[in-house]
């Protein structure tokens, strides 16, 4: 059940992520969740490095913190698939 979670939240900050990067990104919807994904994994990360990871109540900090590392996974993710993309069309 976990993993089904894991695809969930991804999904959402990914869609979330790439509502708040200005401009059209051009990664397929099944990329945004991967990167979602990634994005929440090295939120709760940090979150768990600076000791705010589990607290009473709505865990805010850890949230933002997994928004914030699925905005960093898609803005990057986007330029790669862009570089990539871009390269095959030429080839």
């Amino acid at each position: 059940m976990s993993w089904l979670w894991a695809i969930i939240v991804g999904f959402v900050l990914g869609l979330i992520a790439k509502a708040i990067i200005p401009g059209k990104q051009q990664i397929p919807l099944w990329l945004t969740t991967v990167f979602g994904i990634i994005g929440s994994v090295l939120g709760n990360s940090v979150a768990t490095w600076i000791g705010v990871e589990d607290t009473k109540g709505i865990d805010w900090t850890r949230h933002l913190l997994q928004l914030a590392g699925a905005v960093l996974v898609v803005f990057l993710g986007d330029m790669a698939w862009n570089a990539i993309r871009g390269n095959r069309q030429r080839a």
